[in-house]
């Protein structure tokens, strides 16, 4: 007897049906279905980082990093005047040279009497910015000052050329250089002879980094070997050092003079990455800041004021 039913082929062709239904919708299906076997890649950051502002304190709120853009012009007649820290000249005749000439008809006007004497002007109206070698303390914020860092530096210790001391030091001995405690050369491994010691005045950024980065916080020595120099200037320092003496200042000040030498720390020079002693410089602005401020600290922190601020070095 024949068996009923449909033939064979006809349940053949209804699972390769099935199937090939299941198979298309798998692959179409949204992609939220299947987030637990597929997650999402993030999109790749861009390859500028926005410096960041320092925060306010008073009820001020600084402007966003990225409100800082490369203007695609600045009207002629724009002035930005700089007053601050001596260890940013050259940065600031670097980006001077390139705004102006980015720019023409506009004006940067640079004067470097130190840090505090910029944030005095700053706060007088009678700077635009203050060119600074610090963070922003307190008090300066709750004034409605703001700062961006603009780049990062080292502190050099330097020796006159001819300074018979030709090693390098320690962390521990530099400290006790400065500090007093340490007085002739011969207990660093030089020969047998005074140091002369040759300090920045308070008012200076450098020195104020200085006390808080090597000697961690603590004062300066008093002792007779100690100088203090009277304004806060690099090349009278260097000048001062002669065949004995020991002083400090912004390694790009120094790094091309042929009359001193730089002094290594625990084995490394200011150009290497281990090197102690680096620091953040700024510039402060009033806030909320005018268009010329907006302007020359887009120009600044833009890939192109970044390479203007390096040029010659």
């Amino acid at each position: 007897m024949a068996k009923s039913g449909p033939p064979p082929i006809v349940f053949i062709l209804l699972f390769l049906l099935l199937a090939g239904g299941g198979w298309f919708f798998f692959l179409n299906k949204p992609a939220s279905q299947d987030v637990s076997n597929h997650p999402s890649t993030p999109a790749p950051a861009g390859d500028i980082v926005p410096l960041p502002v320092a925060p306010v304190v008073g009820g001020a709120s600084p402007v966003a990093a990225s409100s800082f853009a490369l203007p695609a012009s600045v009207p002629a007649g724009t002035t930005v005047r700089i007053q601050g820290s001596t260890s940013m000249v050259t940065i600031n005749l670097n980006l001077k040279n390139g705004f102006q000439a980015k720019f023409p008809g506009t004006r940067v006007d640079s004067k470097a009497n130190g840090s505090a004497k910029g944030i005095q002007d700053l706060v007088a109206g009678t700077a635009d910015l203050a060119a600074v070698s610090q963070p922003l303390t307190a008090q300066e914020q709750g004034q409605g000052l703001a700062a961006v860092p603009v780049a990062l530096d080292t502190i050099a210790l330097v020796v006159g050329i001819n300074n018979p001391f030709k090693g390098g030091l320690t962390s521990a001995q530099v400290q006790d250089i400065f500090k007093g405690n340490t007085q002739d050369w011969s207990k660093v491994g030089g020969l047998a002879g005074p140091i002369k010691v040759i300090n920045r005045p308070a008012v200076s950024g450098t020195h104020q980094t200085f006390k808080e980065q090597v000697l961690s916080g603590a004062n300066f020595g008093t002792a007779p070997n100690i100088t203090t120099l009277d304004r806060d200037a690099t090349t009278p320092l260097l000048q001062t050092l002669g065949n004995n003496g020991i002083g400090y200042a912004t390694f790009a000040q120094v790094v091309n003079q042929k009359t001193v030498r730089v002094v290594a720390v625990n084995g490394a020079t200011p150009d290497a990455g281990n090197y102690p002693y680096k620091r953040q410089l700024y510039y402060a602005y009033k806030n909320p800041p005018n268009q010329a401020v907006k302007d020359f600290l887009g120009y600044a922190t833009s890939s192109e004021g970044q390479k203007a601020m390096l040029a010659g070095n």
